[in-house]
């Protein structure tokens, strides 16, 4: 079975091409530009909105898996939602008609848990769940949902459809708040987070790769929606405390109101960090369990720890090299 998988050069896509690869599976890897190092799978270089580059990166392929996308983006673009919506929405749905065009049987779409909203509170969400999608990347990922559902669930298609909205993805070389927060232990400064009872459902980078590998090929993903996570909920000073573990670090956490922090946040503009570092966001991904038979290959305490130990080998791999270059 050859599978296509789109941004290849990303954080999920480099590690799920790789994945594939273990598995048995040819991988045909889509990215825009040549990628530094040396892949042991085919790869395309162009763009998705080139029609005859589709028509030659689709032959042959059985499988298409989706995570080529417009993310989050700071200073005058974070807000633009026509430019998201533009990739996000237009893009996924051309792509998606070529690829049934082409014959494709199955097109796996990575969406985002952020169309669920930003925060939960202790009650999870689930597949049945209303939507909420606040951030302009939430909406885009959910406008492209609803069109791919209209053209190939509510109608009669042969290619089937899967979308899968993961929570935050975790490793040693995730990008984002989480690499900020492997910064901050990783510094070994005093963290005010002891009295932070929230509760985080997330997923590892290596759960998710085996998961849309199961998407991709279990009959039991047709025509269906998951929500997935590594299924163990954690809180903020948990969480710091395995990374803190991976780097062989003492978690120097101090307790400070919540209600302080939040009130300063707000001051500063910064509240949507906060709801994100110390609010409660929790899923229920019993579907993907019972449906696909799936669970887990790692808990999340461990991939904690490697993510940690992960990020501190290869924090002091630059630091060698850098001081052997002066």
């Amino acid at each position: 079975m050859k599978i296509l998988v789109t941004g290849a050069s990303g954080f999920i896509g480099r590690a799920l091409c790789l994945d594939l690869q273990a598995s048995g599976f040819s991988v045909r890897a889509v990215m825009r530009q040549t990628s530094s190092g040396v892949a042991e799978y085919e790869c395309c270089y162009g763009a998705l909105d080139d029609e005859s580059f589709l028509l030659k990166a689709l032959d042959g392929v059985d499988v298409v898996i989706h995570l080529a996308g417009r993310a989050h983006q700071f200073g005058q673009a974070s807000n633009n939602l026509e430019a998201m919506l533009d990739v996000n929405k237009r893009l996924t749905l051309e792509l998606a008609s070529s690829a049934a065009k082409a014959g494709i049987k199955r097109f796996v779409f990575v969406s985002s848990i952020g169309v669920n909203g930003v925060e939960t509170g202790s009650t999870p969400v689930d597949e049945l769940s209303e939507v909420n999608p606040v951030k302009d990347y939430a909406v885009s990922k959910y406008q492209a949902e609803l069109g791919l559902v209209e053209r190939y669930v509510t109608i009669e298609s042969t290619m089937e459809l899967v979308i899968v909205r993961p929570p935050l993805v975790y490793a040693g070389n995730a990008p984002g708040n989480f690499q900020r927060l492997l910064k901050l232990v990783d510094l070994g400064v005093p963290l005010p987070f002891s009295g932070v009872n929230n509760k985080r459902s997330m997923i590892s980078l290596n759960n998710l790769t085996d998961f849309l590998r199961t998407c991709a090929v279990h009959p039991g993903a047709r025509g269906q929606l998951f929500l997935v996570s590594d299924g163990e909920d954690l809180s903020l000073p948990e969480i710091i405390r395995g990374l803190a573990s991976g780097m062989g670090r003492k978690s120097r956490l101090f307790y400070f109101p919540v209600s302080v922090m939040s009130a300063f946040s707000k001051m500063l503009g910064k509240s949507a960090l906060m709801t994100q570092l110390c609010g409660s966001f929790v899923l229920n991904s019993t579907k993907a369990r019972v449906c696909l038979n799936w669970t887990p290959p790692f808990s999340s305490r461990e991939e904690l720890v490697k993510a940690a130990q992960d990020y501190k080998m290869s924090s002091d791999a630059r630091s060698l090299k850098s001081a052997q270059s002066e």
